[in-house]
């Protein structure tokens, strides 16, 4: 069975070089550039997650506004284990507004009693009703005193009391449904294949030292003739969670959005979803995520049929300025 250990591994290789609670840094190998990128951007913006996303404001006798009080909640950090699976957008849910299985409800109530300032953190939410799971909507919270994140600051008489709703979402929606603080990323630590072009004022070695990554792969010798050809194959990938998911579960969800949206296109251009193929020109292509979006022509707005809807459409069209040249084209304008 010694043959056996001789065999050159196929696929992707991943071998882990940190390993800590809330962070993972990891070298990719035996992929192209183009799938890395995909795996930074898919974690970076499109792993679901939970958030606070709207506040109901019952009081607030802070100095704060309830807009800020609002955007101050929704960057806290909810724990969002297991709500791909559990958790429904609110958008797919039946229900008419929110409910248990597209939502959580959290509630805050603060009321300074003594001279002493008064600080109301991310431990005062408190969560109220039913939930997909025992985890989804819990706050982070990760500082040595237990405290979380700080909301406000009251002083004697002053209260706040609101009911939370959070929600599931990604990133693309908005940066408080993120699952990472920062993803590191880079390959060909030396510049071997030349990507990048240095700037410096008398050496560039000196000015641009190389990462700690370069200890992982040699240096191309300077008498070494350029390949042209040469495409990156080893990606040092430096992963960091806010908390709400857990490294690995944000890769492995991460390469789950990528399967799925390969899946969909695969299916969309074999014909499957019964288009054949051919991209809906109403919707200016399959499942198109915005239903206002103006067509080529102009349809749907008073610029349609090349902006003969219009009182300005059409080549030298004729307007109380006299004939003009604009909108000669498809559109009227």
């Amino acid at each position: 069975m010694d043959y056996e250990m001789d065999i050159e591994p196929t696929g992707p290789q991943v071998t882990v070089r940190e390993a800590e609670p809330y962070r993972v840094d990891f070298k990719l190998s035996s992929v192209d550039l183009a799938f890395a990128n995909s795996l930074r951007r898919v974690m970076l913006a499109e792993i679901p997650t939970m958030a606070i996303d709207i506040v109901e404001v019952e009081k607030n006798s802070s100095v704060l506004p309830d807009e800020m009080l609002a955007h101050r909640l929704g960057l806290i950090p909810l724990d969002s284990k297991n709500c791909d699976q559990d958790v429904e957008y609110t958008r797919d849910c039946e229900c008419e507004d929110h409910c248990a299985r597209c939502s959580v409800t959290l509630s805050l109530h603060a009321r300074c009693t003594s001279d002493e300032i008064m600080r109301v953190y991310a431990r005062d939410l408190v969560i109220t009703g039913e939930r997909a799971n025992e985890w989804v909507g819990n706050p982070v919270i990760t500082d040595p005193d237990g405290n979380g994140p700080l909301i406000c600051k009251l002083r004697r008489g002053q209260e706040l009391k609101m009911t939370c709703i959070a929600k599931k979402g990604i990133a693309k929606e908005h940066s408080k449904w993120a699952p990472t603080a920062a993803i590191g990323f880079e390959y060909d630590p030396h510049n071997n294949l030349r990507h990048v072009d240095y700037w410096y004022e008398e050496d560039p070695v000196k000015e641009w030292p190389v990462s700690h990554n370069a200890a992982w792969e040699p240096a191309a010798p300077a008498d070494q003739p350029f390949d042209y050809d040469a495409q990156p194959n080893n990606f040092y990938i430096d992963v960091e969670s806010i908390g709400n998911l857990e490294p690995d579960m944000i890769i492995q969800q991460g390469i789950t959005v990528l399967q799925r949206k390969l899946a969909a296109a695969i299916k969309s251009l074999s014909g499957e979803d019964g288009t054949n193929g051919v991209v809906d020109e109403d919707m200016m292509g399959v499942q198109s995520p915005d239903p206002y979006e103006p067509r080529d022509d102009g349809g749907y707005t008073a610029y349609a049929n090349g902006g003969s809807a219009s009182a300005w459409g059409g080549a030298n069209a004729a307007t109380p300025y006299g004939a003009t040249p604009y909108g000669g084209g498809n559109f009227g304008f």
